[in-house]
């Protein structure tokens, strides 16, 4: 089976670290190629890290609450770098303040994330998408 690469970081003036960490493991033992480009990320580094690895999918992490300022216009950006079909995951505290998580999750998706993960998603749930996501079939 082909390894499949991942971009994965935390986007804007976010600093959490540890969570970035649980999933680079995670991932890493789920048997993917991650490319961890860490905390404080701009958009343009997933995307240049996307573009020079040929990843599969880039994943954002952002627990600070300003994940929605952060990520929006992600996915034209990549279109306009000529990756815009890219699979691109988002996850954790994304908003300010106490939001239904169904609305965030509305937003999130119309701005072109592919799946976006409430605050607390355990790693398996991802990797679950990856696989179905990404066609991999266990061998």
């Amino acid at each position: 089976m082909e390894q499949k690469t991942l971009v994965l970081g935390v986007i804007g003036s976010d600093v959490h670290a540890v969570g970035n960490r649980i999933l680079d493991y995670a991932l890493t033992q789920a048997g993917f190629k991650v490319i961890n480009i860490g905390v404080l990320s701009t958009q343009e580094e997933f995307i240049h890290a996307a573009i020079e690895t040929k990843a599969d999918a880039i994943l954002v992490s952002s627990l600070y609450g300003h994940g929605e300022m952060d990520c929006r216009g992600l996915r034209e950006k990549c279109q306009e770098t000529g990756i815009g079909k890219i699979l691109m995951y988002v996850g954790g505290n994304l908003v300010c303040g106490k939001q239904d998580f169904e609305s965030v999750k509305e937003r999130f998706t119309a701005m072109g994330f592919d799946r976006v993960y409430p605050p607390g998603t355990m790693p398996e749930t991802p990797i679950a998408d990856l696989r179905e996501d990404l066609g991999i079939t266990e061998d």
